[in-house]
């Protein structure tokens, strides 16, 4: 019976999905075209009522009217001025193998749903293992949502391997319960991870960080000391290898050293830093990520992959005892025994796509070298924009570039530190209004006035210093026009 509806897979798909892809490409192509820029201009309100006007029509031109309105209103991370978040522009055949993923639809949870993904995944989870420094043989891993979902494992298999498992916290005194120790700078997946796993939000000790936002080893010292002395239990230490603001890699040799001490584990937040693996100039920054317990990377970021493309990794496999689980239905014990493997017990996911196989097909592709090219790029990019932002007078560099980011604010003529945060919010939601850059906001840590800082996140490598000079001076004009808007008479 046809209902005018193919599918994806089997001897018919591809030629079922060609059209589709034609008609996909053409309407992206499009979208693109009339967008003209890194994102639509018009604000909220415009894209609502763009949105929910297409939405009225149905027809079989969808694909093609909703996939124009799509890239039309879109944020464009191949756009040069698109320079905000850690939000990468994909490499083109990563897409192209991630389509292939989506098309045969794999599932991770058991062999039979996904038998070469399963043994693709495993021998990729082995290389990436390696280029940690851990021994491949003894670690295990999993492909996640990113860094939030990996923060989380990491800390449940803290909590598990220290305390013994889920601790019941009422009538334990606060000062004695279990504490996770993070820089002021660390991302807030930590707390939400904390709360998620019953320790609580207040169980996370932040620890202060120096100019660069990197974790202060001493003070680390000093609130572990602290915490032993008021019988809390050091639970783990989260160091972060690029902060999300400043890409600050925490020191990660002091950190694995108090972690022993205190028998606490070591958890290596790599989200954003991990990129710089691939580096042969950057690598050097990670020395010690390998005495981590634990390791989170996201190759959606420093890795141009489509969203997801997370990486968990314990160095120890038999620390991953806690997440197994046995499903009848999944993964039998004689299965397994019968040499059928099953990658349900490694992940807090059960339904899960083949996101290694774009990661893989990207590896053979370009190598680590082609890789490690790629990151040099951005980090030479965000080393001449901070040599831009030093030389025009109305803006202030916060610190010099550690990976790809840069982190400075505009100098108005005048007013005090709350007025020059609040022109720093205002000209920045005056570019994403106008559609002309899509520039990133972020609060130094501390309190009081003059902590908003505006950055640019640059990881488009084939943008140029010419390219983000423009963004600048856009930045520039629109705090000009602001002051001057807000100026008496």
């Amino acid at each position: 019976m046809s209902t005018g509806a193919p599918l994806s897979g089997g001897a018919a798909g591809p030629q079922a999905l060609r059209p589709l892809l034609e008609t996909v490409l053409d309407a992206l192509a499009a979208g693109a075209a009339r967008r003209g820029g890194p994102l639509p201009a018009g604000g909220p309100g415009q894209s609502a009522g763009q949105v929910a006007d297409a939405l009225r029509h149905e027809g079989a031109d969808s694909l093609r009217r909703l996939t124009e309105l799509l890239a039309h209103g879109s944020a464009d991370p191949a756009d040069p001025a698109c320079a905000a978040h850690l939000h990468c522009p994909p490499l083109a055949v990563a897409v192209a193998a991630d389509l292939a993923v989506s098309a045969l639809n794999p599932s991770q949870d058991s062999w039979d749903q996904a038998p070469a993904a399963t043994a693709l995944e495993t021998a990729l989870l082995a290389e990436l293992a390696a280029l940690v420094g851990f021994h491949p043989e003894e670690s295990a891993g999993v492909l996640t949502s990113g860094g939030t979902e990996s923060n989380l494992m990491g800390l449940m298999l803290a909590r598990d391997q220290v305390l013994g498992g889920i601790v019941e916290l009422d009538g334990v005194p606060a000062g004695a319960r279990p504490r996770i120790f993070a820089s002021q700078a660390a991302h807030f997946s930590v707390q939400r991870a904390a709360a998620l796993l019953g320790l609580g939000e207040r169980a996370v000790v932040p620890v202060r960080v120096d100019h660069e936002l990197r974790m202060d080893p001493d003070a680390l010292a000093q609130a572990m000391a602290e915490a032993a002395w008021q019988g809390a239990t050091p639970l783990a230490v989260v160091a972060t290898a690029g902060t999300t603001d400043t890409g600050a890699v925490d020191p990660l040799h002091p950190a694995a050293d108090l972690a022993a001490r205190y028998g606490a584990w070591l958890h290596v937040d790599g989200a954003y830093g991990g990129g710089a693996l691939l580096s042969d100039r950057l690598a050097p920054l990670l020395d010690g990520i390998a005495r981590a317990d634990s390791v989170s990377l996201d190759w959606h970021k420093l890795g141009w992959q489509p969203a997801a493309a997370g990486v968990f990794l314990a160095r120890r496999a038999e620390t991953y005892a806690s997440l197994l689980r046995r499903a009848a239905y999944l993964n039998p014990a004689d299965d397994e025994e019968a040499g059928y493997p099953s990658l349900l017990g490694l992940s807090l996911r059960t339904t899960r796509r083949a996101d290694a196989f774009k990661l893989a097909v990207t590896l053979r592709t370009l190598g680590r070298p082609g890789l490690g090219r790629l990151v040099d790029a951005c980090h030479d990019l965000a080393r001449a924009t901070a040599e831009a932002v030093l030389a025009e007078p109305a803006l202030e560099l916060h610190c010099a570039p550690i990976l790809t980011t840069v982190v400075f604010r505009y100098r108005p003529a005048g007013g005090g530190p709350a007025a020059a945060d609040r022109l720093n919010a205002q000209l920045r939601r005056a570019l994403l209004h106008e559609g002309r850059a899509v520039v990133g906001r972020t609060e130094l840590p501390g309190s009081g006035p003059g902590r908003v800082r505006l950055k640019l996140t640059l990881l488009n490598p084939y943008a140029t210093p010419a390219d983000t000079a423009a963004v600048l001076r856009e930045v520039v004009r629109a705090g000009r026009e602001l002051e001057r808007t807000a100026a008496p008479g």
